[in-house]
C-alpha cells in the first residue's frame, strides 16, 4: 500500500522499514465517521481505497462540505503539525481502506527526511489552493458550477493521485461532496454532459474534459 503514494519511494529503506512497521491500515464502513470536529489528532491518515468527505456543521446547523479525498490522498498534516483537536468530521461516503500513521512516526519523517519535508510543503500549498477555491465557489458560482469544480478538484495530483478520469461515483455521493441534493447534483451532471464535458454511467463518470470543468460557468 505504501509503494502506492508520493511520498514513501523517496525515503531511505531504513527510514521505509520503520514506517512499514508503525503504520496500519483499518476498512471504514461506508456512512461511518473516519474522524469527528474536535477528537485529539493521533494519526495521519491515508487514503489506499475509497472516498472521504471533509465537513463540519455551522452553529445553525447547516451542513458545509469542504472537501474529497479520494485514493491516494492523506489529510491532517496540519492539525499534525500544530497539535490541536481536529477541525472538520470525516466521513466514509463509500466502503474505504485507509492508513494510519501514528503522530510520533510522523514528526520523526519530519525531523529525518527532507524529501518527506518538500512533499509536504507541496501537499499543503496545494491544500491552501484548494480551500481558497472553495471559498470562491460558494460564493461566486450557480450550482451546476460548483459541482463541475467540485469534481475537478478531485483530480488534484497531490491531493488525490491515485484518482483515475473513470471515477466510480454515484450522484449521491457528488451531491455530498458539492453541498446538493441528489437532485440537483443529477441536474448538474446532466448539464456538464451535455456540454461534452463529462460521460454519466450507472454507479461512474468519465471525465472528457477536465480544463473545461475547471474553468465552467454557468
Amino acid at each position: 500500500m505504501l509503494a502506492k503514494t508520493m511520498w514513501a519511494p523517496s525515503l531511505t529503506s531504513a527510514q521505509l522499514t520503520r514506517v512499514e512497521a508503525e503504520v496500519f491500515s483499518r476498512k471504514i464502513a461506508a456512512g461511518a465517521f473516519v474522524c469527528h470536529k474536535g477528537d485529539p489528532v493521533s494519526h495521519w491518515i491515508g487514503v489506499h481505497e475509497g472516498l472521504l468527505k471533509m465537513s463540519s456543521v455551522s452553529p445553525e446547523g447547516k451542513p458545509v462540505s469542504f472537501a474529497g479525498m479520494a485514493n491516494g490522498g492523506w489529510l491532517g498534516e496540519g492539525s499534525l503539525l500544530k497539535s490541536e483537536p481536529r477541525k472538520y468530521d470525516v466521513v466514509a461516503l463509500r466502503d474505504s481502506e485507509l492508513l494510519y500513521m501514528p503522530k510520533a512516526t510522523y514528526l520523526w519523517l519530519l525531523d529525518n527526511s527532507i524529501q518527506f519535508n518538500r512533499f509536504l510543503v507541496t501537499q499543503l500549498n496545494e491544500r491552501l489552493a484548494l480551500f481558497i477555491s472553495l471559498v470562491e465557489y460558494d460564493r461566486m458560482l450557480e450550482p451546476d458550477a460548483r459541482v463541475a469544480r467540485c469534481l475537478a478538484a478531485l483530480f488534484n495530483p497531490y491531493l488525490n493521485p491515485g484518482i483515475g478520469r473513470e471515477l466510480q461515483i454515484s450522484q449521491e455521493e457528488v451531491g455530498n461532496l458539492s453541498g446538493a441534493s441528489r437532485q440537483r447534483a443529477n441536474q448538474a451532471l446532466q448539464v456538464l454532459e451535455k456540454a461534452g464535458l463529462l460521460k454519466v454511467d450507472y454507479g461512474s463518470i468519465t471525465i472528457l474534459d477536465l480544463d473545461g470543468l475547471r474553468q465552467f460557468h454557468s
